[in-house]
């Protein structure tokens, strides 16, 4: 990965860091658009506004489809600190936004999680190709392994 696009993870990573401390669950995501232009960026909220939904993969997804067209959606890029789970997964490929790239994989979140917590081992690769659409997805950032992790170090203690 580029500088940029390192960038951008690193922006959902303290996104992701201000949903926790903010008492949400810790995911950022940031939309791109084909110019490189940061078109919206969102953090989770499910606990702060009681929504299971309020995943930021999931708003951002809406948000592209209310404001950009086909084309735009295509060649935009989601950012994500994590991979998206399989509801946000869905929402990306309906929206048709032609690229995913995530700091954490869902696998890495998974072996660091307590194997109570919720989950879904669905990874958006399968997700997307049971699809007819082609969607670019690259991650998780060896680069940024640590730095994507560090986010969670202590959250699931709790």
């Amino acid at each position: 990965m580029n500088s940029t696009e390192l960038a951008h993870l690193r922006r959902c990573l303290e996104l992701a860091g201000e949903a926790r401390e903010r008492g949400d669950r810790p995911f950022g995501s940031l939309l791109v658009g084909g110019d490189g232009v940061v078109l919206a960026e969102d953090s989770n909220r499910e606990v702060t506004t009681h929504d299971c939904t309020a995943h930021p993969e999931l708003a951002l997804a809406r948000w592209a489809f209310q404001h950009l067209d086909a084309d735009e959606r295509a060649a935009a890029t989601m950012y994500t600190s994590c991979e998206h789970c399989p509801m946000c997964a869905g929402g990306h490929y309906w929206a048709g936004i032609g690229r995913l790239v995530f700091a954490l994989s869902g696998e890495q979140l998974a072996a660091i999680a307590p194997d109570d917590e919720p989950g879904l081992a669905l990874g958006t690769r399968d997700v997307f190709a049971r699809g007819n659409v082609d969607i670019v997805v690259e991650g998780p950032s060896a680069e940024l392994s640590a730095e994507a992790h560090a986010v969670f170090d202590g959250y699931f203690d709790r």
